[in-house]
């Protein structure tokens, strides 16, 4: 990170982004972060579910190999993460979802 970057250095995410909403306009709105820390990356989550995360996965194109699984907040949330290049900037996707509580079958815990 620079201490001088200016709005243009983040020129590489802001043109994704641009691009995404010409290309994608019909898509999810997803959350939207950009960071001077890290310039050259446009991050998009989920926070409705992962239906949204899928459907934008596809339209970039990613492979649901590139996906990573991981939970948080004990197991009780899901999180699936995925990164593509679009537009000269990393894009990474980030979708939470709620892990369902197990059923249990008579009443056994």
């Amino acid at each position: 990170m620079s201490e001088d970057l200016t709005l243009d250095g983040l020129a590489a995410p802001l043109r994704a982004l641009r691009l995404l909403a010409v290309d994608f306009s019909h898509l999810p709105a997803p959350d939207v972060r950009m960071s001077p820390v890290c310039p050259d990356r446009l991050e998009l989550s989920f926070h409705r579910g992962l239906p949204d995360f899928e459907v934008w996965r596809e339209a970039l194109d990613i492979s649901p190999d590139a996906v990573v699984y991981r939970e948080q907040s004990d197991g009780r949330t899901r999180v699936l993460k995925a990164s593509a290049d679009f537009a000269g900037a990393a894009v990474e996707l980030t979708g939470y979802s709620d892990v369902c509580a197990p059923e249990f079958i008579g009443g056994a815990a």
